[in-house]
């Protein structure tokens, strides 16, 4: 694998010098700045290359931007209202002016209003770390009791909502604005939070979207942009939905397998693939990771090598993020079953053998916890992480060799 790091620009306190001293290979990085639904300029995407090739010192770094993460698919086009097709006509401009630049691999997302999304951004582990944790409780009493959606009380079992009402009554106010403003931290293309009243408005546009009108208004973005794609040799891979089940009343079309064998079918091109996610996906209890690379790995262009931990049964969940080798996904059979890949890709003679991945998220730990950098993304966190699974692959990799070498089949 090709280790990379997530990078959100001259902005970003964890610096391109860090980045180097950490190791990484390559940089993944977007243009944030740029609304959904506008064309990247050659200017910007020739810019942010640059402002990636330099230290501090003006010196080399030697890094490359290797993947966009993500080209925003706007709120236009998952509805199909308003521009939708000419911002599908400014997607399809922005990858062909970020294929010019030598970028070969975009990832994207289809979650309808809300991103990633957490009810803490710094909940205490015992250690003294901090990390990002969904709470149910929390959440539900926030879309009850702050948001005050209508209809949300169908939406959970009683006894959650029993433990809900219990929740918000024993909150302060200052924790009641701090999980308002979490909730609404992961809406994107928005630097500040949006207010309570335009999250209505929002979540009002869905009103009549289900699943199945999401999912083939998503076949539909990708009949338009990955025969473009493949023309230009950009690999297009969706991110799952983070978490993998449904909030606030919106449809989720991208968590589980069976999600992702649809949109490959759908559009049966090589280059309509996967950005896999072991956290994301590994909140889902069936989803099967390692099995999961040994079945679609063929058209997975990214990957994201990070563990969460389940804290309640069933879906919807409650779950923090876990050390990278410590959450419920067996990260040592992922990363073989992804070894496995690239040998099998090497073999074939396929140029992108070598798969992108970069450790994502991390625990908050020793000066990160001073540094109150990008929630998710501390320095050192990820890289304890990313050395945590280097280790693997490279323990992993040596065995595999000594196994082809001595004429063996791997298992």
């Amino acid at each position: 694998m090709k280790q990379t790091w997530r990078w959100f620009g001259p902005n970003d306190l964890v610096s391109i010098d860090d980045i180097c001293q950490a190791g990484a290979h390559g940089v993944v990085s977007a243009l944030h700045h740029v609304p959904s639904g506008a064309v990247w300029t050659p200017d910007e995407i020739a810019k942010r290359h640059a402002e990636i090739a330099v230290m501090k010192d003006g010196g080399s770094s030697g890094l490359t931007w290797d993947v966009v993460e993500s080209l925003p698919v706007s709120e236009a086009i998952k509805r199909q209202v308003g521009p939708w097709r000419d911002h599908i006509a400014a997607y399809k401009q922005s990858l062909r002016n970020l294929a010019d630049s030598g970028i070969r691999i975009v990832c994207y997302n289809f979650m309808p209003v809300l991103d990633w999304t957490r009810t803490h951004l710094n909940w205490r582990l015992s250690t003294g770390a901090t990390c990002m944790r969904f709470d149910l409780t929390d959440f539900v009493a926030f879309d009850l009791f702050i948001l005050k959606r209508d209809g949300a009380a169908d939406d959970y079992p009683k006894a959650v909502v029993e433990a809900a009402k219990i929740r918000f009554s024993e909150m302060g106010a200052p924790r009641r604005a701090e999980l308002e403003r979490t909730v609404a931290f992961g809406l994107p293309g928005s630097v500040e939070n949006l207010s309570l009243d335009d999250l209505r408005a929002l979540l009002a546009t869905y009103a009549d979207i289900g699943a199945d009108t999401l999912r083939a208004n998503l076949v539909a973005f990708l009949e338009e942009v990955v025969p473009v794609a493949r023309d230009l040799g950009i690999r297009m891979c969706c991110h799952p939905d983070d978490p993998p089940f449904a909030l606030l009343g919106l449809p989720r079309i991208m968590s589980t397998e069976a999600d992702y064998t649809h949109i490959m079918n759908a559009v049966d091109l090589p280059e309509n693939g996967i950005t896999l996610c072991s956290g994301s996906l590994g909140v889902h209890p069936e989803n099967d990771l390692p099995g999961m690379m040994a079945r679609l790995g063929d058209r997975v262009h990214f990957i994201h090598l990070r563990n969460t931990k389940r804290e309640t049964e069933g879906l919807p969940c409650s779950f923090h993020e876990a050390e990278h080798l410590g959450g419920d996904t067996n990260m040592v059979d992922l990363i073989e079953q992804i070894l496995r890949e690239e040998k099998r890709r090497k073999a074939e003679g396929r140029a992108d053998w070598n798969i992108p991945m970069r450790p994502d998220h991390g625990h908050d730990i020793l000066d990160d916890l001073n540094r109150k950098g990008q929630p998710g993304y501390p320095a050192i966190g990820r890289l304890k992480g990313l050395a945590e699974l280097r280790g693997v692959m490279t323990a992993l990799s040596a065995r595999m060799d000594q196994t082809d070498d001595q004429g063996g089949t791997a298992k």
